[in-house]
């Protein structure tokens, strides 16, 4: 990489995004209710007027820090700011209430920079390498890949694999309005000029992500719209005690990275697995969810260990590693990039190499910034509940109008909203629609042209030895989600 791509990443304008895409981060995942895919799927459609590569970074800077940001309430209030934040409630709340609150932030803080810089490590060496072997692939091997990518509904399932089937489903049968991929004639339109471009990405993502929480939020919390001020003391880590978690913070981070890399494998699943990891190694294992570092260590190196792992798929294959990875497709889209290996051969030294060396330089700002201000950020939780609810309506529907000045796509937004709406309430999860409603169309074509290409022989779909690898893979993927989501939720009924 040389001086001019460096150059590059170090404009004012690259920079100033860095910057506000970590602080909003971390501001919007301390935030309970807040994700990482709510904020980056609210703030997607700002970003079309931005450079592309600027666009990236701030969204990837939003990723980082909403993944720290999570960790200061689940400290401070034992209150998840995200999901990934779970497994760091089981000893970082402890400390908290042994007036250790600051001490606990700061080692997650520590932990989160840690785990994200080994994730861009793992991301920059393994990144080419499936690029390469990308390039020889054809109908057949990207029907693998799309089915490859359909395992993570085993990932994402919750608690009821038969709900994330159902709305999986749903997803894929959305992918189906529209022109047909192939020979062009639309289908389910019912008339519409409207859908013949399919049903507008943004607009379901918006409806899905962010909606329901608002929905759910001002149907519950009339009469309580202060939380408890969290109590952020005067307890600090220390040199000496940042060197002897070091060891724990790469070890969970390379856990995170590589759990990152395997579709649907999101944070709160390698959190839990590195938290397993590090119990289970301990020599002294009876402070565990009762206040050891070495538990708020690993769940925190982890759970941001896994942005890098699940940017992998992503950029070489153009499947989402997890619910944010599929945000950000919509943002690559937009911008007019389609991720893939032709990525490495048509962007490399305008996007992927400057996209590494920002995603080290956003790393390092988390860790200036969390630093910093998560002492004022600790604050924000004391803000109206119904300041919040109002800012994500009014974004949402700014959002979902301004990428086509469309009404419609606001209509179907606020549609998408209510369905999202009823899915939370009844236990349905919402990734697995936009998981079928991103892979779907890449299931569907690839497997037309490759039954045309072999007269209708689908068992030629296994004859390529790349092929059934993936095939392969897929069927390993969905053994290890099985056995991952059986080891979450008992560590999470045991804590």
């Amino acid at each position: 990489m040389s001086f001019e791509i460096l150059a590059s990443v170090a404009t004012l304008s690259n920079l100033t995004a860095m910057l506000a895409g970590v602080m909003l981060g971390i501001v919007g995942g301390a935030l309970p209710g807040l994700t990482a895919t709510m904020v980056i799927a609210l703030l997607v459609p700002f970003t079309f007027s931005m450079a592309p590569l600027a666009a990236l970074l701030m969204l990837c800077g939003i990723h980082a820090g909403a993944n720290y940001g999570g960790a200061i309430t689940a400290i401070l209030l034992r209150t998840p700011g995200t999901p990934a934040a779970a497994a760091t409630v089981l000893d970082g709340y402890p400390m908290a209430q042994k007036g250790q609150g600051r001490r606990a932030v700061e080692l997650a803080l520590y932990a989160s920079g840690i785990g994200g810089l080994a994730s861009v490590l793992v991301m920059i060496f393994l990144s080419p390498v499936v690029s390469n072997v990308a390039l020889m692939f054809g109908p057949s091997e990207y029907f693998a890949i799309g089915v490859f990518g359909l395992t993570a509904i085993v990932g994402v399932a919750g608690r009821s694999l038969l709900k994330a089937l159902v709305a999986a489903a749903i997803g894929l049968t959305l992918t189906l309005v529209g022109l047909d991929p192939v020979t062009g004639y639309p289908r389910f339109t019912f008339g519409s000029m409207d859908l013949l471009g399919g049903v507008p990405f943004l607009a379901a993502l918006i409806g899905l992500f962010a909606l329901p929480e608002a929905f759910r939020r001002s149907a519950r919390m009339i009469g309580q719209l202060r939380e408890e001020a969290p109590r952020f003391d005067n307890s600090h880590t220390s040199l000496r005690e940042i060197g002897e978690m070091t060891p724990e913070a790469v070890k969970s981070g390379l856990i995170g990275s590589a759990v990152g890399v395997l579709p649907g494998a999101g944070g709160d699943v390698a959190a839990f697995i590195a938290y397993n990891e590090a119990r289970r190694s301990a020599k002294d294992k009876s402070q565990f969810g009762k206040g050891d570092p070495r538990g708020l260590v690993a769940a925190e190196s982890a759970n941001n260990g896994i942005t890098g792992g699940a940017m992998v798929p992503l950029l070489t294959l153009g499947v989402p590693g997890d619910a944010v990875t599929a945000v950000l497709i919509g943002a690559f889209t937009i911008h007019g990039i389609r991720p893939g290996p032709l990525l490495f051969e048509t962007h490399l030294e305008t996007l992927i190499y400057p996209l590494f060396l920002g995603l080290i330089a956003i790393n390092i700002l988390m860790l200036v910034c969390g630093f910093l201000f998560s002492g004022p950020v600790a604050q924000i939780v004391r803000l109206p509940r119904s300041f919040i609810i109002g800012g994500v309506i009014v974004l949402s529907v700014i959002g979902a109008y301004s990428m086509q000045f469309s009404m419609f796509d606001v209509f179907l937004m606020l549609g998408f909203g209510a369905l999202g709406y009823f899915f939370e309430e009844n236990d349905y999860p919402l990734s697995p629609i936009v998981l079928a409603i991103i892979l779907g169309p890449m299931v569907e074509t690839n497997l037309r042209r490759g039954l045309a290409m072999h007269q209708g022989d689908a068992l030629a779909f296994l004859s390529s030895p790349i092929s059934l690898t993936i095939f392969a893979l897929a069927a390993v993927t969905v053994w290890f989600s099985v056995r991952s989501r059986k080891a979450t939720f008992a560590t999470t009924s045991n804590a």
